[in-house]
């Protein structure tokens, strides 16, 4: 499922700080408190511009309800791909990777 590992943690020095704001990314709207606050940890950007991506994807979803008869199956599957993705990115916090999600590393790299 995971592309690629992008950076290797165990021998960097990360503190428990940037593993919880790596982590807040894939929650939500949550996903802004990193992009603001830890801008400068390269670890904790890779998260959160993947996080944006996924939150950005379920508001999006959202707007697929007022399709008339294909509304409540996009946004179905779209909240199931929410869902995955997100649970995937935190596996890899917890196992202090970044990997690159597929079509979303794609759309975070562009941004």
């Amino acid at each position: 499922m995971a592309e690629a590992i992008l950076i290797e943690t165990e021998n960097a020095p990360c503190g428990c700080r940037s593993y919880l704001m790596a982590a807040l990314s894939y929650l939500s709207v949550l996903c802004f408190v990193p992009l603001l606050v830890d801008r400068d940890d390269e670890f904790v950007y890779f998260h959160a511009k993947q996080g944006l991506v996924i939150w950005m994807w379920g508001v999006l979803a959202l707007f697929a309800l007022h399709v008339p008869v294909l509304g409540k199956w996009i946004f179905g599957f779209s909240s199931m791909g929410v869902l995955v993705f997100s649970l995937l990115g935190l596996v890899s916090v917890v196992f202090q990777r970044a990997w690159k999600l597929p079509l979303i590393s794609w759309v975070a790299d562009r941004i």
